[in-house]
């Protein structure tokens, strides 16, 4: 290859970052400095500081793979494997959900009703995924333990995984189970917290999605059956025997879903119900068994 035919990070940048306007991609030139940065494994500050610095014939075939599975829609964290949330790093794969920022609601609520916290707490997460939402609360709460369920097992690899990394595997468990169905007695708590985030989605909503939701999401993850409220029928009546005196559930719900989900846990026997929004102003989060 001549000087002439060497195709540097700035050349990359741009041209990526114009595919991705004329696809009308959303953050066309973020993605492009997320993807480039991956491929090269570099920092992306480094592809601001060194436009000049040439990319290898092996690191633009790299390059072109992430940028073609991008503009066939998938997600830039599915490309690079790792999305952040609540200031962590998570490993995703095709098992898990991406973590979102609308999520931390959930992790910001569970925090804003802890007095003490040093205190010893046990934490229950259903349905964990990726691990980000009782990993996150796990990096503040450094007394807390907690239990972590998924009933896909690929998922709870993963959540091992992303535990081990962020060095705090020592306190907690993961288990694979259907809901609390499989669970063996010394994994049912009682617990001052559970926590979840259920599919919500009704299943003729799914394919309305944004393309990179619907198409790459697992839709276990997603489908909430035809009302999008199947899940909470299974799950919430399960938890009262579960909750020690005095604790909390938190689960994240649809926006438009509060009211349904509320009547669901006052027939499951909880109580004490409370409504949080997300930053944009939309019902994120319901909480039950505050006193």
């Amino acid at each position: 290859m001549s000087s002439k035919d060497v195709i540097t990070v700035g050349q990359w940048l741009k041209t990526t970052t114009d595919r991705f306007k004329q696809a009308e991609l959303e953050n066309p030139r973020l993605d492009a400095r997320v993807l480039i940065a991956a491929a090269l494994s570099v920092d992306q500050a480094r592809l601001f500081s060194h436009p000049e610095m040439p990319v290898s014939a092996e690191q633009n075939v790299a390059i072109g793979k992430f940028v073609e599975r991008r503009l066939g829609r998938e997600p830039v964290a599915r490309i690079v494997g790792v999305r952040e949330f609540w200031s962590l790093d998570f490993f995703v794969d095709a098992s898990t959900l991406i973590p979102r920022p609308d999520s931390e609601t959930l992790v910001d609520t569970v925090l804003g009703k802890i007095e003490d916290p040093l205190a010893a707490l046990s934490i229950l997460d259903v349905g964990t995924g990726s691990g980000c939402l009782i990993l996150a609360l796990l990096s503040e709460l450094e007394h807390a333990q907690a239990v972590a369920i998924d009933v896909n097992p690929s998922a709870i690899e993963v959540a091992k995984r992303n535990a081990q990394a962020l060095g705090l595997d020592g306190r907690i468990r993961f288990r694979v189970s259907d809901w609390l169905n499989d669970l063996q007695m010394d994994a049912r708590g009682p617990f001052d917290f559970i926590i979840s985030n259920p599919p919500y989605i009704a299943s003729d909503e799914i394919e309305n999605l944004a393309d990179d939701v619907a198409m790459f999401d697992p839709l276990l993850a997603l489908s909430g059956g035809d009302d999008g409220l199947e899940a909470y029928r299974t799950l919430l009546p399960q938890l009262p025997d579960c909750l020690a005196r005095g604790g909390a559930v938190c689960l994240e719900i649809g926006w438009d879903q509060a009211s349904d989900v509320i009547d669901i846990g006052r027939q499951a026997g909880l109580t004490g119900s409370e409504v949080v929004k997300d930053l944009a102003g939309h019902d994120r989060v319901v909480l039950f068994g505050v006193p």
